[in-house]
């Protein structure tokens, strides 16, 4: 297949992961469903057990093009995502798979513009992503790993997340080499599924897409942030939903999945650099205990398990555990 060809023949597969959030699950399906088929050849959707009315909207859907998966339990970000992406390739063999939140859609245009696109130059493709308004989404802007390239390495002391994240000037430019990303607007081709396998559904929540992108970095998988491709994330609304709201973790329990993940991450980037940047890391992330008045005994014991599992690489611990060792949360 040369570069010139249009590249509908290209199966593309769309996964899905949604957990309670209704009202954005739907305008990202109708989005999806608005691609012409040739451009969309499925839309898995993982419905991980939500229980606000999800499931019965799902079952009126008729289109033939939807995949429904259902959880009869919540198996967290990273669960559905491995779940959906095994199904999508025993359900659908497709050629590549895009994977997005369910408050997360690609911008009309955007699947064509990806058909258009050289077939064979990249193994994975980082789609461009912005909130609704049209400012660059800052959590879902793509990095190098500044242990591998010392020039980073060396700005990253001077920019701090700046460093190492490429520049915002890239979104107006053809594209470039990336080493991490997140799973909104994420293409995989079925050869950096050979390379790099599936995500790791333990993980649970936060993480999962940075350490797989890196793995498949690290492994010799080629991706590439491409600006023609653009996706939306409609999360503006959900200043309390994320893993803090200000600088308080709610609900509690997301403590222990950030920090013992974000651990399984810098060691993954760092290489041996990351035992003297622990030296840095746990203190301040020990610090943020002052934020968590009423419930600082709760806080300590989730980071101190967190810190633990993480160095020692524990990924058997289950969500009902997290949940007992989080207790009720406090009253406010």
């Amino acid at each position: 297949m040369s570069d010139q060809t249009n590249n509908t023949s290209r199966r593309l597969v769309a996964v899905v992961v949604t957990h309670n959030r209704l009202d954005k699950l739907k305008p990202t399906v109708d989005r999806l469903l608005d691609s012409d088929p040739a451009h969309l050849h499925a839309v898995v959707i993982v419905d991980n057990a939500s229980t606000d009315g999800t499931a019965a909207w799902l079952a009126t859907l008729t289109n033939p093009r939807i995949d429904l998966v259902t959880s009869k339990v919540n198996l967290g970000g990273a669960g559905g995502f491995e779940t959906g992406m095994r199904h999508a390739v025993a359900q659908h063999d497709p050629d590549w798979l895009v994977v997005m939140d369910d408050d997360a859609r690609p911008f009309p245009g955007a699947l064509e513009a990806f058909h258009d696109l050289p077939p064979e130059k990249w193994d994975a493709i980082a789609a461009a992503v912005y909130f609704p308004d049209g400012r660059i989404c800052e959590m879902n802007r793509p990095s190098r790993n500044p242990f591998w390239h010392w020039r980073l390495f060396l700005r990253t002391f001077r920019k701090g997340r700046n460093g190492f994240h490429i520049p915002h000037d890239e979104y107006e430019k053809d594209g470039c080499p990336i080493d991490v990303t997140s799973f909104v607007g994420f293409f995989i081709s079925r050869e950096a599924l050979r390379t790099a396998g599936y995500p790791d559904g333990r993980l649970f929540l936060y993480g999962d897409d940075g350490l797989y992108t890196l793995g498949l970095s690290r492994a010799g998988g080629r991706i590439a942030f491409l600006p023609q491709v653009a996706f939306e994330h409609d999360f503006t609304t959900f200043g309390g939903s994320g893993a803090a709201k200000g600088q308080r973790f709610r609900p509690l329990w997301k403590i222990y999945y950030h920090h013992r993940n974000l651990l399984l991450l810098y060691r993954m980037a760092a290489g041996w650099l990351f035992w003297p940047a622990l030296l840095i890391v746990l203190p301040k992330w020990y610090s943020k205990v002052r934020h968590h008045d009423g419930a600082r005994r709760q806080f300590l014991r989730l980071m101190t398990r967190a810190v633990v599992d993480g160095l020692f690489n524990r990924l058997d611990v289950t969500h009902a555990q997290v949940l007992r060792m989080a207790g009720p949360e406090p009253t406010e």
